[in-house]
């Protein structure tokens, strides 16, 4: 038995005390917030092998330069002098290729499925009840422009073996009948599932101290203890924790911390926002409004409407800017839906930890032998969760990892 410390209280973190603690360790999380709030709890809640191709690609950039200076574009990033977003963005310049596109399909897809499926099990397994749905998620569109982009995505996807259907204006209404009729068709993807990631989230954390994982939350980890390539504790304001082994899921926090340790881990938080809708709305399909850059799912007891992507430093300001674009799109997409302004003022964001090249960091580190990394999963947060806690755990056991980590290596921007 190792005694593991867990830096990062969202999905990651708690996911990897999951399985670290189903193989007999010992395990402390610290969380600088009380792990009730964050991207981990506001999120759409989709398991999405769909999601195969990696953000940085071709297109993106011109896309978001149109975008870029507009507060209210599903796109936004906040004029600011910030060497590290600079230098961030170059990589992604770099990365955003086709041939960075084709090498990361089968990464990304061998995740998201891997990930799905310990979800299911996880489940199964009877260790905690939550809620867990298939029905796919429709990538819903407006144009002619973007129906020709998504039915050239499905097409890979079909070759890629997942269950999708293309459906027209009417195949889409008959299933779907309150999409407006400015939607004019989607692409139902059948192999995608969600869940309520707050009803989830508790309820892990619940299992997790039952099962006898110790939660210091509200401290901020400021700095290491390190004996030559080894790190023997983490320090917070309050108090100093020893491990054997440590494990940094920290989100969009990752690289300033790891800059203390002279790791070059490059990760920009990209905030998304998020309403629930605690009414009926006749949505019973998740869906991806295509030009809003917007999620709709139907959760627990309720809707909620999330999305849009902001690049501007690591802050939970709330735009009221960017939550009326999306009441305006849900409103646009959607008959006889509106959110109204009691529903708008309680909007809330969260960080999506986004790498430069639409991957993942999970793996050791080459200069410190007891440091494993679980962060940058971008919009695929989620759905990746079950996975990086599996993941995590191998390596902390030093058991052969059950997916190829070489294309995730943490070190990878040097």
């Amino acid at each position: 038995m190792k005694k593991v410390v867990i830096v990062g209280g969202g999905i990651s973190g708690l996911c990897s005390a999951y399985y670290l603690v189903k193989e007999g360790h010992s395990v402390t999380v610290i969380d600088q917030s009380d792990i009730t709030t964050g991207a981990s709890f506001i999120n759409a809640g989709y398991l999405t092998p769909s999601h195969f191709i990696p953000l940085a690609a071709p297109g993106i950039i011109t896309q978001g330069l149109k975008w870029m200076l507009n507060s209210s574009s599903p796109f936004y990033i906040k004029p600011r002098l910030d060497f590290d977003f600079f230098k961030w963005a170059l990589y992604f310049r770099k990365s955003a290729t086709k041939h960075h596109v084709e090498k990361s399909i089968p990464i990304l897809k061998e995740l998201n499925l891997k990930s799905q499926h310990l979800f299911e099990t996880m489940l199964t397994s009877l260790d905690f009840d939550f809620h867990y749905e298939k029905k796919g998620v429709l990538m819903a569109y407006s144009s002619s422009k973007n129906e020709a982009e998504e039915h050239e995505i499905a097409e890979r996807a079909i070759k890629e073996g997942l269950d999708v259907t293309c459906l027209n204006k009417e195949e889409l209404h008959k299933i779907q009948p309150v999409l407006s009729d400015h939607v004019i068709g989607a692409i139902h993807y059948k192999c995608d599932s969600h869940m309520t990631p707050n009803h989830f989230m508790l309820t892990m954390k619940t299992w997790l101290e039952n099962n006898g994982v110790r939660f210091h939350t509200n401290q901020m980890v400021e700095d290491f203890t390190v004996k030559s390539n080894k790190i023997v504790a983490v320090k917070t304001p309050y108090t100093n924790f020893e491990a054997d082994e440590f494990v940094l899921a920290i989100g969009s926090w990752t690289s300033a911390l790891l800059s203390k340790l002279k790791l070059n881990i490059p990760i920009q938080g990209g905030k998304g926002y998020s309403m629930d809708v605690h009414r009926p709305t006749g949505i019973t399909i998740p869906t991806i409004l295509i030009e809003a850059k917007a999620a709709i799912t139907p959760m627990d007891n309720f809707t909620r409407f999330a999305g849009t992507m902001e690049f501007s430093g690591n802050n939970a300001i709330v735009r009221k800017e960017r939550v009326e674009a999306l009441a305006n799109a849900v409103k646009t997409f959607y008959n006889d839906i509106e959110i109204n302004d009691e529903e708008k003022a309680k909007a809330t964001s969260g960080l999506r930890p986004v790498s430069p090249d639409g991957l993942p960091f999970i793996g050791k580190t080459s200069k410190y032998t007891n440091l494993t990394i679980a962060a940058g999963h971008a919009m695929m947060g989620w759905s990746l969760g079950a996975i990086t806690g599996q993941l995590v755990a191998e390596l902390v056991e030093d058991k052969k990892p059950s997916v190829n980590l070489n294309p995730l290596a943490p070190e990878r921007f040097k």
